[in-house]
Formats: structure tokens, C-alpha cells, sequence
């Protein structure tokens, strides 16, 4: 959820149009992420944002490159290399089985593996497939939903 929240509070600040962190507020739970003003104001700070004056005299928040914010930036664009790679997920007993679009399966794995779900032991691309092999069963249903809500979110 810290990470869901500090990429949507990013994505609030690349449009450059936040001048309070009240706005920032409500734009999350638009999101439907709940936060209080105390944990916004500490993820400003550790993303790197700050405040600035405009030449129309209005303060905005900014953004400030930090290693932080790399991250997440990379984490984003892992994202939407699994959203557009995936075509179909499913499983049986310990496998995961990710189809994937021709050609991008070994570039979806290595997001995958740089980012691992909780419960995947280790991976195997092909052309158009991945195999995941999961630690319990419990765990492949997890791993499915996973990889789903990663290809749809929106950010």
C-alpha cells in the first residue's frame, strides 16, 4: 500500500498542478487510498518533492530526483511492460503459466524477477511464455492475482 500511495502521490505531482497537500489528500482517495496529512507530508519528504514558487506567485509541489523516486519510476515502467506483455495467467498445482505476447516474455520475466511476488521459488521464459514455479499451491493463486492487479494498475 506505501508503494501504491507514493506512486500515485508522484503521478499527483508530475502533472504540476498540487499546491497543497490537501489536494494531494484527495486525489488518493480518489484513488481509494486512505492517508492522513502526517503520512503524505513524510512520503513528500522522502520522495524528494518540494515546494516552489511559480511565476503566477502560486506554490507548487515539485519533484526533486531522488534515488526514491527512480525507483518507483522504474517500478512503474516494470509495471507496464507486465501490462503490456500479459495476455492470459493460470496455474495448477505450483505452476504459474504467463502468456504473453510473442517476443515478450523474457523482458516480462526479469520485471517479474526484479520484483518478485511473495512465494515464487524461481522462473523460466521462452518466446511467448512464462513458468513460475511457486513454493505452496495457496501460493499460485496468490502469484495469479498478483501479476493481474500488477498489468491493471493505473499508474
Amino acid at each position: 500500500m506505501k508503494s501504491r500511495r507514493q506512486e500515485l502521490i508522484l503521478r499527483a505531482a508530475e502533472h504540476g498542478n498540487v499546491h497543497t497537500q490537501e489536494q494531494i489528500l484527495e486525489y488518493l482517495q480518489s484513488h481509494g487510498v486512505a492517508a492522513t496529512q502526517a503520512t503524505v507530508s513524510r512520503d513528500m519528504r522522502v520522495l524528494g518533492l518540494k515546494k516552489t514558487v511559480g511565476k503566477d506567485g502560486k506554490t507548487t509541489y515539485e519533484l526533486r530526483e531522488t534515488a526514491e523516486a527512480e525507483a518507483l519510476a522504474l517500478a512503474r515502467r516494470r509495471r507496464a511492460l507486465i501490462a503490456d506483455a500479459l495476455l492470459s495467467v493460470d496455474g495448477a498445482g505450483h505452476m504459474v503459466c504467463v502468456h504473453c505476447s510473442p517476443g515478450m516474455a523474457q523482458g516480462a520475466c526479469a520485471a517479474l524477477d526484479a520484483m518478485p511476488p511473495a512465494g515464487v521459488v524461481g522462473s523460466l521464459a521462452g518466446e511467448d511464455t512464462i513458468f513460475l514455479l511457486c513454493r505452496t499451491a495457496e501460493d499460485t493463486r496468490a502469484v495469479q492475482e498478483e501479476i493481474l492487479r500488477l498489468a491493471k494498475q493505473d499508474l
